[in-house]
């Protein structure tokens, strides 16, 4: 049988893996939006698109449920490395990938490669580089204002844009009734990413995630990244803190301004695309 695609998931946050050197799919707007769709396709948090050689490097496109494309995901980072292993692309424990939102250097810590540690890069909480509008500024414990309420936020690009707010106890629905609003809000041209942020403690905080294009989430690398450096930058949390998510935990490490993550990847499936689906786009 022929490969078309490899499902794999990060802490119940799940990819669909297409390599353009396995498979002939004509991967388009439809066809992602179908493949993702978890009624009419296979379902899935996204697709990882690649692996695309340039100039000695492997490369990654990253799409959204709704077609869009994403700069940066931690958990896709961590589920394309499982996969390069797997397929016998690496096999070395230390690599780079080049993403749309920079590149990032990977470590597999374990035999079964599900276990893998990503250097995200650097954190920035300045207002023209998230992006979001307005006065050149440091997005830092500042007020954003929705058509209902107000709410004090952090805001931060980690190579894709975050919105962390910091809550006394986060729920799914709060991040299902603001999670929309926010990630569209006219302050931020790109969109963006929204993190409801609980500190526990100094080593621990609990997340809960809507993402920008495919909305309520499970767990996100990227996310915990963001929401541990802006916890940090706030004074609330120590350099290292392990973040809790209804998936699992992230465990995420602070040096100066880079972030690094390190969190469990698990393959599911393989399999080809039928007849059927293919001639619905």
């Amino acid at each position: 049988m022929s490969i078309d695609f490899y499902k794999y998931h990060a802490l119940g946050n799940d990819y669909i893996v297409i390599d353009p050197n396995m498979s002939n799919f004509n991967l388009n707007e439809i066809a992602i939006k179908l493949i993702c769709d978890r009624n009419f396709g296979i379902g899935s948090d996204g697709i990882l698109y690649g692996s695309i050689f340039t100039e000695e490097k492997i490369a990654l496109r990253i799409f959204n449920p709704d077609g869009s494309e994403a700069e940066k995901s931690g958990n896709g980072i961590r589920i394309f490395s499982k996969y390069l292993v797997d397929a016998q692309y690496i096999k070395t424990n230390k690599f780079g990938l080049t993403t749309l939102g920079g590149e990032v250097a990977v470590e597999i810590l374990n035999p079964e490669a599900t276990l893998i540690k990503v250097d995200m890069g650097t954190v920035t909480f300045q207002s023209d580089l998230i992006p979001v509008t307005g006065l050149l500024r440091q997005m830092v414990d500042t007020e954003l204002h929705l058509d209902s309420l107000s709410l004090m936020v952090t805001c931060l690009s980690i190579g894709n844009p975050h919105c962390v707010i910091p809550v006394a106890q986060v729920s799914q629905k709060l991040a299902t009734t603001l999670g929309t609003q926010i990630e569209n809000h006219p302050i931020f041209p790109k969109r963006i990413n929204v993190q409801f942020l609980q500190v526990l403690n100094r080593q621990n905080i609990k997340i809960e995630i809507w993402e920008r294009g495919a909305g309520y989430t499970l767990a996100s690398g990227s996310s915990s990244c963001a929401a541990a450096s802006a916890a940090y930058k706030l004074g609330l949390v120590d350099d290292k803190v392990k973040v809790h998510m209804p998936g699992g935990e992230i465990e995420v490490e602070i040096e100066g301004d880079r972030v690094f993550m390190t969190g469990s990847v698990s393959a599911v499936a393989k399999g080809e695309f039928a007849e059927d689906f293919l001639r619905s786009f």
